[in-house]
Order: structure tokens, then C-alpha cells, then sequence
């Protein structure tokens, strides 16, 4: 069961799903027995009551007459399912090759193969590699172009931040 209510405190109105004892205003926090609460419509569709509600928003709003015009909401979901423009699509009619700007977007602007910052590869090595030594890390990093300097300086900071924990040369994410 869907009903639409309305808060005495703030005028907001809402669609509660079910039947509980009480009901708080997503708006102001007001909280109020279901039984107490101004009920426009009670009803077993879901998109009827949404109906109601933006009916009664758009009266609110003095666009009742345009809101009228208008189709229901899963009217309105069944036309635009499958008539949405998908990215391709929409590429290709402005005139640019979808193709080429996928290939663009996959290549690393810093000329490196891997991708990432230098702090998500070290961050990276700490996931893959099972409680890695500083240099372990070192090694993982600098195949993927991280200096060694940058590499122990951000491992220090993620242990600062407390978000690795070393232990006798092996760190490991909390």
C-alpha cells in the first residue's frame, strides 16, 4: 500500500510505502503517528500515488492546468526506455568519431602503459602484494614509473594517516 501525507508542521508532502506506527517529515523531522497524519490518497499502485503528489505539487506551484497536459509517470518511463540516445550515438551526430576519442581516452597522458596516480599504483601494490617490504613496493612502483623517493615518502604518510601498519619491514592496509 502507497499513501501520500502531509506534514501540519512544514506542508511537505511525501509517499510512504507500507504501514508503519509512526512517520517522520523527510523535511523537518516532525515525528507522528501514521493514524494522525493527513492522508490525500491511499492506494495499492505505486505510480498512481506519485500521480497525486506531483499533482498536488505542481497545483501548489499554480502549474496545475500544464501539469494536467502531461502523461503519468510510467507513461512517461515507457517512452523514454528505449528512445534515450546512447553515447555513440550522440558522438557521431556532433560530428566526432566515437572510435578515436575511446582510443584517446585510453592512452596515459604521461606516456606510461599502467593507470593511476602515483599514490592509487603505491596504494595499488600494497592490495596486490602480500605484506610487501619497502622495497617490494619500491619495485612494484618503479615498474610502473614511481620514483622510489615518492614510493617511501608515501608509504610513511599512509602510515602517519594509520592507514597501513608496518611491522618488522612489511606493511599492510588497515
Amino acid at each position: 500500500m502507497y499513501a501520500v501525507v502531509g506534514c501540519s508542521e512544514c506542508s511537505h508532502l511525501w509517499m510512504i510505502e507500507g504501514r508503519s506506527e509512526t512517520t517522520q517529515c523527510p523535511r523537518c523531522g516532525s515525528r507522528k503517528a501514521y493514524e494522525r497524519r493527513k492522508k490525500f490518497v491511499e492506494t495499492d499502485d505505486a505510480d498512481h500515488a506519485r500521480d497525486v503528489r506531483a499533482s498536488m505539487l505542481a497545483n501548489r506551484q499554480g502549474e496545475g492546468e500544464a501539469f494536467a497536459k502531461l502523461d503519468s509517470f510510467s507513461k512517461l518511463e515507457r517512452d523514454v526506455e528505449d528512445g534515450v540516445v546512447d553515447d555513440e550515438e550522440y558522438l557521431e551526430e556532433s560530428g566526432l568519431d566515437a572510435d578515436e576519442l575511446a582510443a584517446a581516452g585510453e592512452r596515459d597522458p604521461r606516456g606510461s602503459t599502467d593507470s593511476g596516480s602515483k599514490k592509487e599504483i603505491v596504494e595499488q601494490a600494497l592490495a596486490d602484494l602480500e605484506r610487501p617490504t619497502a622495497e617490494e613496493v619500491v619495485d612494484y612502483a618503479g615498474e610502473r614509473g614511481v620514483s622510489a623517493e615518492y614510493v617511501r615518502e608515501a608509504l610513511e604518510k599512509l602510515t602517519r594517516r594509520g592507514e597501513v601498519s608496518e611491522s618488522r619491514g612489511q606493511y599492510r592496509r588497515l
